[in-house]
């Protein structure tokens, strides 16, 4: 965990003209000049307010006592959106608010990708403005300040979450492979806040509509959705109500689950859930394998040259700009996504470009089963090649702390390692050091 400072504080300043909502923004690497990304109106800045407040409700929530408290949500801005996520204080729920070219009145200076800071000043200032209140957003400036009648508040140093980096690996890569379970109306969203059961779960919960009225039932069937500790979703309350529709999206192993809000008017909120309470989604893994084989540099240029911040991902340009093969483009696709710089759009079922305020070598280090995995692989005395067996499985022993392990990769079926990492997980939570290891050395 690092410190940084930011040069100015945040701003909510009222003025005759109306209400101009300054947040700041800190890059790391951020090209020269580029201060300010976007400068406007929002649309409707009451609705747009709820999102961010709910944005700030899930960043202020723990779902695991001994997690901190973290509080800097990341913006993207670019190609006409402004795109807010966010990770409960635990890393276990995702949030995104959207706001397309529909949402907003304004002009786009730069493009890129930001941490900014929600403190209690200003997420009171939100909840205070009303349904016709005029309120100009700008992204960018490099300071925060909460201005009001009342006086001012100034931001002067936060904490940079980077596992909220390793988070956003593993989210996309859930995201990317979810299907649509269910589509929800305006009234069954509203049931839908109804139905959550009272109190802290304390196990398991499925989604299943029974009829046309959605529920929460202990035991799973056929088009259930698993949402683990179903509590999480009363995060949603205040928004809810608010909109058009809900699509409900899962992956086919239950791993994660996804709730989309339409809000309308060009707005759109996305809530994630890790398949269980005390499962950060930083601590998945799940997208380790397509991190084995590092690529090189000049790729990494290319992506950083082609997109901008929030541009979809086109595989198809990429290949045709950098002269590479439609399977290298989609090793590529996989691994930029592994390392935070794709998102995923589940309504658009595409991939955007996130450019992450952070020097890449340390998005690259934030991997501690890979890096293991790599120290392995550098001791030739920690490995040995038992043989190999029938359609191409292999079988090795790679050392553990106390003892060797026994591990089978290749071939069609699933990798198996007899360390307590996988016994407790059954890959389900992304490769253990001693596969990775094995994979690189062996396959």
């Amino acid at each position: 965990m690092s410190d940084f400072a930011y040069a100015r504080p945040s701003t909510l300043a009222t003025s005759p003209e109306g209400n101009t909502l300054s947040l700041a923004a800190y890059a790391e690497d951020a090209p020269t000049g580029a201060s300010c990304f976007f400068w406007g109106r929002l649309r409707d800045s009451w609705l747009a307010a709820r999102g961010l407040t709910t944005l700030a409700k899930v960043v202020a929530s723990r779902f695991v006592p001994q997690s901190a408290a973290l509080r800097d949500p990341i913006v993207t801005a670019g190609a006409g959106m402004l795109r807010f996520e966010a990770f409960s204080s635990c890393n276990g729920v995702y949030a995104r608010l959207d706001l397309g070219p529909d949402a907003l009145d304004g002009e786009f200076l730069s493009s890129g990708t930001t941490n900014v800071d929600f403190n209690e000043p200003m997420v009171n200032a939100l909840a205070r403005i009303s349904r016709t209140e005029p309120v100009l957003l700008s992204i960018g400036e490099k300071e925060v300040v909460l201005e009001r009648a009342a006086g001012k508040v100034t931001e002067r140093k936060v904490a940079l979450p980077e596992r909220w980096i390793k988070g956003l690996t593993a989210v996309q890569g859930y995201l990317a492979v979810m299907e649509e379970k269910m589509a929800l109306s305006r009234v069954q969203a509203v049931q839908l806040v109804q139905s959550i059961p009272a109190g802290t779960a304390k196990s398991d919960f499925f989604l299943v509509l029974r009829g046309p009225r959605p529920s929460f039932a202990p035991v799973g069937s056929a088009g259930a959705v698993r949402v683990g500790g179903v509590h999480r979703l009363r995060l949603l309350d205040g928004l809810l109500p608010l909109c058009e529709g809900v699509r409900v999206f899962a992956t086919a192993d239950g791993q994660a689950a996804a709730f989309v809000l339409a809000m309308g008017g060009g707005q759109e909120f996305v809530l994630a859930l890790s398949a269980e309470v005390n499962r950060g989604f930083s601590g998945e893994g799940n997208q380790l394998d397509t991190l084995m084989d590092e690529l090189p540099a000049e790729w990494i240029v290319g992506a950083n040259n082609l997109f901008r911040g929030n541009e979809t991902f086109n595989p198809t340009l990429f290949a045709v700009e950098n002269n590479l093969a439609p399977d290298t483009v989609d090793r590529l696709c996989a691994s930029l996504s592994a390392m935070g710089l794709l998102g995923f759009d589940l309504v658009e079922n595409h991939y955007f470009y996130r450019r992450l305020p952070f020097k890449m070598d340390r998005i690259l280090k934030l991997n501690p089963r890979l890096k293991n995995a790599r120290a392995l692989l550098e001791a030739a005395a920690d490995m040995q090649l038992v043989g190999i067996g029938a359609g191409g499985r292999t079988e090795a022993r790679v050392r553990g702390t106390d003892v060797w392990h026994t591990v089978v990769v290749g071939g069609t079926e699933p990798p198996r390692c007899t360390c307590p990492w996988f016994t407790g997980n059954q890959g389900q939570r992304g490769s253990c050091k001693h596969i990775l290891a094995a994979q690189m050395r062996f396959l």
